[in-house]
């Protein structure tokens, strides 16, 4: 019985198609741990953005930033609370759950219209 040999094109064809695989996953998994960074300005009584969209189960990174004086931020839902600092910007963390609406307000009185001053998640599928 003849017995063939290797063909090394389609050896090299598929050792490329595991390195180019395994990259692959190892980018994926390096944009599964960045979370995405979405900013939120404070100014008295909003939010901006007021409504942002989130996925299921999505890692986000809050970039929060006041243009008048220190606000709060909480997310009575998530027990997340930080301070708005003047002329910084304050990094949190967060993991979005289930679908729907998880809300955030300003648990820093700053006004007459104080109570107006909230936004809110949206979780979707």
């Amino acid at each position: 019985m003849k017995r063939s040999l290797p063909d090394p094109a389609a050896s090299r064809r598929r050792a490329l198609a595991a390195g180019a695989a395994l990259l692959a996953g190892a980018l994926g998994a390096a944009r599964a741990q960045t979370p995405r960074e979405i900013a939120i300005t404070a100014q008295r009584f909003r939010f901006t953005p007021g409504e942002i969209a989130l996925s299921r189960g999505e890692r986000v990174a809050l970039l929060l930033r006041t243009l008048d004086f220190g606000h709060g931020f909480s997310v009575p839902q998530l027990g997340l609370r930080a301070d708005f600092v003047p002329e910084r910007v304050v990094r949190v963390e967060l993991q979005a759950g289930d679908p729907g609406i998880i809300e955030f307000l300003c648990d820093n009185f700053c006004g007459a219209g104080h109570e107006q001053m909230h936004g809110r998640f949206v979780v979707g599928a």
